[in-house]
């Protein structure tokens, strides 16, 4: 009996152990939507192990999401006990600052100083990261942390270029002439995903053409009905585009991947999208060499401050959160960053030795240290991604004039300006 009563001690001991251990035993979740094999998404992943490394008490649970997910569900999952402890979520008014202004978020300003990343990032970084009550960004509290830039170019085959006798066009006619040289070639110079974002950026890119620090200031910031004239101008330009086969007619049903296949393949000579390419373009192109040049505009780019890490109102471990935070901000990771073809927010350019990553870096500040970044078209307003979307393949289709393109969009932003 008493050998018994001793085992039965043992077995009980062992079962509280175990069950303290349990108990105890923290879960940290990570969720991302950055692919695999973009620049983000390799060096994210080397910050994983380590940050699992650094806490083997805590299982670090990470999560691959898309955007369109989160585009289409962030609210509803951050008002959740479905939200993990940090998140990448994209920057805006529509966006980060509904989510802010909903009171979905941690306001991260103790942490900005406590973990020291107003050393490290400047004001101009930290615009994206501060939305007011109202959503808008610019003032207000810190509710994310961009660890990355991006901005919109367009991708170019040097060779294809080179066998033309083509350069790279520094003024919006050098690229006309260069859209008109291949076309009488043969080719359709520019892969396009006209139901996608590359659509949008294009579009925007044409309206930044004609749009000054006032139209900017006053579009971004919702602070005046919206002067329709860039867009206009942008919408009569991708038409003309269209009719002279600068543009497949066959892109107003093309997706980014799609259109981006036709690039990376060597079938088209140009393609317009972001910096979130460089990675996957560096890892995949073999065959021709390539490069990216910015959209010829007087000032602005279609471009920002990256992603923001954002730490849920519900997250059960903040602290964490933080410090995995300021581990993609690091020098280490920031100079990964680079080498892996990213653009990098805060490294020491000598750092990185890859001329992709190098060159995109550098880019990027020429771009932000003339305050060129004019964001994205969709930010202003929650939910005018999907309507520029839709409006943007109407005009590709043709079912949508120039005019009326602009009516449509024009109606939707000084709805949502009147009733801010």
């Amino acid at each position: 009996m008493k050998r018994i009563a001793t085992l039965a001690l043992a077995l009980g001991t062992a079962m509280l152990m175990t069950s303290i251990g349990h108990a105890e035993q923290k879960t940290f979740k990570i969720w991302w939507f950055e692919e695999p094999t973009t620049a983000q998404g390799i060096v994210w992943k080397k910050a994983l192990e380590e940050f699992k490394a650094k806490h083997p008490d805590i299982n670090v649970s990470f999560e691959q999401k898309t955007f369109q997910q989160l585009q289409a569900s962030g609210g509803m999952i951050l008002n959740s006990d479905q939200a993990p402890d940090v998140l990448e979520y994209n920057k805006g008014n529509a966006t980060a600052g509904l989510v802010a202004s909903q009171g979905l978020l941690t306001n991260l300003d103790a942490y900005v100083k406590k973990e020291g990343w107003d050393k490290i990032l400047n004001e101009g970084d930290f615009v994206l990261s501060r939305y007011d009550e109202k959503g808008i960004y610019g003032s207000g509290p810190v509710w994310g942390v961009s660890v990355f830039g991006e901005y919109v170019s367009c991708f170019y085959n040097i060779d294809m270029f080179e066998k033309a006798g083509l350069k790279p066009p520094t003024t919006l006619e050098e690229w006309v002439a260069d859209l008109e040289a291949f076309k009488q070639k043969g080719l359709t110079p520019l892969a396009l995903g006209a139901i996608d974002t590359s659509g949008q950026h294009l579009l925007a890119s044409l309206a930044y053409t004609k749009a000054d620090d006032a139209w900017i200031q006053n579009y971004q910031g919702l602070k005046a009905p919206l002067d329709g004239a860039p867009y206009l101008y942008a919408a009569q330009t991708l038409v003309d585009w269209v009719s002279k086969g600068y543009i497949s007619k066959d892109s107003t049903g093309m997706k980014d991947p799609d259109a981006a296949l036709l690039f990376t393949s060597g079938k088209a000579p140009m393609y317009v999208s972001g910096t979130w390419n460089l990675g996957t373009f560096a890892s995949t192109i073999k065959d021709f060499k390539w490069g990216q040049f910015v959209i010829p505009t007087p000032k602005y780019s279609v471009g920002s401050t990256g992603n923001l890490w954002v730490v849920p109102k519900g997250s059960k471990n903040p602290d964490l959160a933080a410090e995995w935070i300021s581990l993609t901000l690091s020098p280490k990771y920031q100079a990964e960053l680079g080498n892996a073809g990213g653009v990098p927010i805060a490294a020491d350019l000598s750092a990185i030795t890859n001329p992709i990553g190098k060159n995109a870096a550098a880019v990027f500040k020429q771009i932000s240290d003339k305050n060129g970044l004019g964001f994205y078209p969709d930010w202003p307003v929650p939910g005018y991604y999907d309507v520029l979307n839709q409006k943007d393949t109407g005009l590709f289709q043709g079912s949508l004039t120039a005019e009326q393109f602009v009516e449509q969009i024009k109606q939707v932003y000084d709805d949502a300006q009147e009733n801010q």
